[in-house]
C-alpha cells in the first residue's frame, strides 16, 4: 500500500527555518486579486511597503509555498502519485498576528490518517514560531484517490449544516485568467495549475486555480467587508474544498455573521453557482 498509515503516524516530526520578506508579502496579497484598484487605500495596505499588513492566509506560503500538502507528500510512509492528489481542506488558528518580515521554525508532522474507502486522506500539521512565540498552526487536509480501504479510522465528518436565512452580505471577486500562473509564484509549483497535459492527466479539462488562493481571496472579501479591513481580528479560519475554480470564471462569495464567527460559503458564477468552498468559517474578535 501506497501510504503506511502507521509509519507516516509514527515519523518523527520535520523542523525548518523558514523566512519571508515584505516582497513575498506583497506578491502573496498579488496573487489573491489585490491591489484593484491600484490606488485605493484599502488596497495599499495591501500592496505599498510603507503601509504593508498581513492576510493571516499568507501562512499557508510564508516561506515554503504550500508546506502542508507539498511536505506531507514527502513525509514516511507516503507514497502516492502526485496526480491522484488534492486538496481537500485547510484550517489555520493565528496565534498573533503575522510580522509583514520574519525568521521563524516551522514544524511539520502527519497529525492523522484517515481510511475514506476509495481515498485516503492525510493530516498534516504545521506549527510555526518565532523567537517571540507561537504564530500559527495550519492542517491541511491531503486527499488521495484510490488510496483507501485498508479498514482503517474513517475520521470525523467535515459537513456542516448549512447557514440559515439570507447572508448578510454577498460579494463577487473575479479571477484572472492568469491568477493561478501569478499564485504559483509564491510557492505552489503544482502543474495542475499551469500544465494542460497535466491537469488532463489528473482528470481536468484545463487547469485549475489553486485551492488555497481561493482560499485567501475568500478571507480578503471577509476581512474587506465585514471586519473593516483589521486583519488582526482574525482568530481561526477554515474550509473545505467542495469543488474546483478555474483561472478566468468569477466567485460568489456569501457570508452570515454571528457574534464572533463568520460562516462563508463560495461558489463560481458562471457554473450556475458550482459550490466551491463549503463549512467555511471565519472566527474573529
Amino acid at each position: 500500500m501506497p501510504i503506511d498509515a502507521d509509519k507516516a503516524l509514527a515519523a518523527e516530526p520535520r523542523s525548518g527555518e523558514i523566512r519571508w520578506e515584505r516582497r513575498d508579502v506583497q506578491l502573496y496579497h498579488l496573487g489573491i486579486g489585490a491591489g484593484r484598484p491600484a490606488t485605493d487605500p484599502d488596497e495599499l495596505r495591501y500592496t505599498l511597503e510603507s503601509r504593508l499588513h498581513v492576510l493571516p492566509s499568507f501562512a499557508t506560503v510564508a516561506g515554503a509555498g504550500s508546506p502542508g500538502v507539498i511536505s506531507g507528500l514527502a513525509m514516511p510512509g507516503v507514497d502516492v502519485d502526485l496526480a491522484k492528489v488534492l486538496h481537500g481542506g485547510q484550517s489555520l488558528t493565528l496565534h498573533r498576528p503575522i510580522p509583514a518580515a520574519g525568521t521563524a521554525t516551522a514544524t511539520g508532522r502527519i497529525a492523522a490518517v484517515y481510511d475514506k474507502g476509495k481515498a485516503a486522506v492525510l493530516v498534516m500539521r504545521t506549527d510555526v514560531a518565532d523567537a517571540d512565540g507561537p504564530l500559527w498552526t495550519n492542517d491541511a487536509q491531503i486527499f488521495v484517490r484510490g488510496e483507501g480501504g485498508w479498514g482503517g479510522d474513517r475520521g470525523p465528518s467535515a459537513r456542516l449544516d448549512p447557514p440559515a436565512g439570507e447572508p448578510d452580505r454577498t460579494v463577487e471577486r473575479p479571477v484572472r485568467e492568469d491568477q493561478a500562473l501569478l499564485y504559483r509564484l509564491s510557492g505552489d509549483y503544482n502543474p495542475l495549475h499551469a500544465d494542460p497535459d497535466f491537469a488532463k492527466r489528473a482528470g481536468f479539462d484545463r487547469p485549475i486555480l489553486h485551492g488555497l488562493c481561493t482560499y485567501g481571496m475568500t478571507l480578503k472579501a471577509v476581512v474587506d467587508t465585514l471586519l473593516g479591513g483589521d486583519v488582526s481580528r482574525v482568530r481561526s479560519y477554515g474550509t473545505r474544498f467542495a469543488g474546483v475554480v478555474y483561472p478566468g470564471e468569477t466567485l460568489r462569495i456569501r457570508m452570515w455573521r454571528s457574534d464572533g464567527q463568520v460562516r462563508v460559503a463560495v461558489s463560481a458564477v458562471e457554473r450556475e453557482d458550482a459550490p466551491v468552498l463549503a463549512d467555511t468559517i471565519v472566527e474573529h474578535s
